[in-house]
């Protein structure tokens, strides 16, 4: 079969020649790309491939269309909201996630994001080298703050697990039951907002998600509470949480993830709002997520190619 890496996994090369050597020993062809955001470029390099990999590059409906041979996708990103999903089902194609391998890294980034904002951290960086002082500028603690967690997946879960190792109450909104023993209550939406002191986002991207903090959700919440978004991007309204910033609805958030990948244009809302702390999609990106997230991905293929479906989305 011939294989192919739409994108580099993050990892040494070491690791994909390895890889590489083992599948050609097998009788397979494996070809590994740099990342191309030109459809015509990626219509030749899939149009007879019968396998692809990639991480979270946007793949357009056009490159499934064009690749008869194709049967599987393995992909080496937990959701799978950047690709044309209805297109692969119509056309029975298999798909494979490297789901749980960034778990510890997202979620020690939200517990950073919030200890950041509580304790003005960017603000008192810029005074220091500035040569100025904290003065009229004091934070407050993590400990014994109110943490709503949107969500209960397993990141949703371990980053309640590490709120509560820092004293904090933790309640959650979810779609299902929760029974975690670091969530204390299962609440819904509207009191999650109210209550909370730190609301976390941590639910896949779909139709119901999409906007559901918006104007209205913002305006419940407390004026002094935060807002970290390492989930989806278009789960937030961008331009209601602009203006919630600027005029103090809130008194802050950190975004990781925005409605289209980095690099943003320097127009985006977010960009130019007080108080919020913006990285471009770097919370999964850990030394140690990308070497486990290239072994389940390889894992998802051999299994595939001995006729086992892991992982399956």
């Amino acid at each position: 079969m011939k294989i192919v890496l739409l994108e580099d996994l993050g990892v040494s090369k070491q690791i994909i020649d390895q890889h590489s050597e083992k599948l050609k020993s097998m009788g397979h062809t494996f070809i590994a790309y740099q990342k191309s955001n030109d459809i015509n470029i990626l219509i030749e390099r899939c149009q007879d491939s019968d396998i692809l990999m990639l991480a979270n590059m946007p793949l357009d409906k056009q490159v499934i269309e064009s690749a008869p041979k194709l049967k599987y996708i393995d992909v080496a990103f937990t959701g799978v909201d950047h690709l044309p999903m209805d297109v692969i089902k119509n056309k029975n194609i298999a798909v494979s996630n490297a789901s749980g391998y960034a778990t510890q890294a997202v979620s020690e980034l939200c517990i950073s994001f919030m200890i950041q904002l509580l304790r003005h951290v960017r603000e008192v960086e810029q005074r220091c080298r500035q040569a100025g002082t904290k003065d009229g500028l004091i934070g407050n603690l993590l400990n014994n703050k109110t943490v709503g967690i949107i969500g209960a997946g397993a990141i949703g879960k371990k980053t309640a697990q590490l709120c509560k190792a820092f004293g904090c109450h933790v309640i959650a909104y979810s779609r299902s039951q929760v029974n975690d023993p670091y969530i204390d209550k299962q609440v819904s939406l509207q009191t999650l907002l109210q209550q909370s002191d730190i609301v976390s986002l941590h639910c896949p991207l779909t139709p119901e998600t999409t906007g559901m903090i918006g104007e209205n959700e913002l305006k419940l919440m407390k004026k002094q509470a935060i807002l970290i978004n390492t989930a989806r991007g278009g789960v937030i309204d961008s331009l209601a949480l602009a203006e919630a910033l600027k005029n103090k609805t809130i008194a802050g958030a950190a975004c990781d993830v925005f409605e289209n990948e980095p690099p943003l244009t320097k127009e985006h809302p977010l960009l130019n709002c007080p108080n919020i702390i913006v990285t471009p999609h770097i919370a999964f990106a850990s030394k140690e997520s990308m070497i486990q997230r290239a072994d389940i991905v390889f894992d998802n293929l051999y299994a595939w190619l001995k006729g086992q479906h892991i992982n399956k989305v």
